[in-house]
């Protein structure tokens, strides 16, 4: 057996986390529990569908928890997704990334094999010119939304662009069930405070709404708007006319999530166990044995009012240690070290001792790794192993 096989072996027989060959992704089960339950509550006093966006998760067995019952709606970043969730009975998916051809292609072609609903996402008449051939070649009526760009963020059109009957008129040409206007306040990452979040939720739902009015007026029905984004979805005071809201990292939230002020540290469902390996004194480092490939090289609270290195530093049983973070790392070592200004001391953390590390960006941290080692609380115990998909 070499010796990843052999490592793996000893992860999947592992019943305490102490067993675990190191880094290894941790999943707290309580917090998941929770932070479901809070945006589903939300959802139904808001009157409006909750549907998970899964990139964050890639997990049936995560998704399980959001639906108590039969499979909901969800939304997918990646075909793997949708093949995958359709594997284990999801019927209702938006695929919420602009289509290509060749993903136009599997995605109807995933449609006529399975029966399911895939809605599309577009925003040129070209992209809609590509649906028309790929209709006519596989035989299903793809299900279109109209991708918005409601703050600059990203691709989509702006409400009041005349390209958007353009598009949308394209869309009928070519025999596609155009189903509503989707947008995405990625730009509600960037802020801190109650009031501009509130103001960034109001502006994404005006601009959508602005855009379904003009489609409205010109014949299109436009049965949904959908919104998404953690932020906006915790912040939305005003969410009428929206049919839908989209959000997946709520689920787990991560340190960005936290600087935004939409979590508490407590909040953050996944982190990295790591092991001890050596230390600097002189230069007040512990080395870990988890670099970038265990815990991503996302940087996103770089830019924000405390820059949390590469992750916040917890000891074995998930108490944060004050100031530590993971200030540098390569690609299989983490250096810890007390952040700048702080005063603190490095607590004492001797070869072989563990920690957990959380999240700058819980999807790719999440993304590093094949399984969930799920755990309740401080407990060391593990109460399952919850594989995650990847690929596109």
């Amino acid at each position: 057996m070499n010796k990843v096989a052999a490592n793996l072996a000893v992860s999947e027989t592992a019943t305490t986390i102490d067993a675990l060959v190191t880094p290894a992704l941790l999943l707290d089960r309580g917090r998941l529990e929770r932070n479901i339950q809070g945006l589903a509550e939300r959802a139904r006093k808001l009157g409006v569908v909750l549907r998970p966006h899964m990139k964050t998760a890639k997990s049936i067995d995560v998704a399980r928890y959001a639906f108590h019952r039969e499979p909901g709606p969800i939304t997918v970043s990646t075909i793997a997704e949708a093949e995958y969730f359709a594997g284990h009975g999801f019927r209702d998916m938006t695929y919420a990334v602009g289509i290509s051809p060749a993903s136009a292609i599997r995605a109807l072609e995933l449609c006529r094999r399975t029966g399911i609903e895939l809605k599309l996402l577009l925003d040129t008449v070209e992209q809609a010119d590509v649906l028309a051939g790929v209709r006519q070649a596989i035989g299903v009526t793809p299900s279109v939304f109209i991708e918005l760009d409601c703050d600059d963020h990203r691709g989509g059109l702006k409400p009041d662009d005349p390209k958007l009957l353009e598009v949308a008129n394209r869309v009928v040409e070519a025999g596609a069930n155009l189903v509503g206007v989707l947008a995405h306040a990625g730009e509600s990452y960037t802020l801190s405070t109650r009031d501009a979040l509130v103001k960034a939720a109001e502006n994404e739902r005006s601009a959508s709404l602005r855009a379904a009015e003009t489609l409205r007026a010109h014949g299109h029905a436009c049965p949904i708007i959908s919104l998404g984004s953690t932020p906006t979805a915790h912040f939305a005071e005003n969410i009428e006319g929206i049919t839908e809201l989209r959000a997946g990292v709520y689920m787990f939230f991560d340190l960005v999530q936290h600087g935004v002020g939409v979590c508490a540290i407590d909040d953050i469902a996944v982190s990295v166990l790591a092991t001890v390996i050596g230390a600097k004194p002189e230069k007040g480092w512990v080395l870990v044995d988890a670099g970038w490939m265990a815990l991503s090289r996302d940087r996103g609270t770089a830019n924000q009012q405390i820059d949390q290195g590469y992750g916040v530093v917890c000891d074995e049983k998930g108490r944060v240690l004050e100031d530590v973070i993971v200030a540098q790392a390569s690609q299989e070592h983490g250096i810890l070290a007390i952040r700048a200004g702080s005063g603190k001391s490095m607590p004492e953390l001797p070869l072989g001792s563990r920690v957990r590390i959380l999240p700058n960006h819980a999807c790719a941290m999440a993304a590093q790794h094949d399984f969930y080692n799920v755990v309740n609380g401080d407990s060391p115990r593990i109460e399952a192993r919850w594989e995650r998909m990847r690929g596109w």
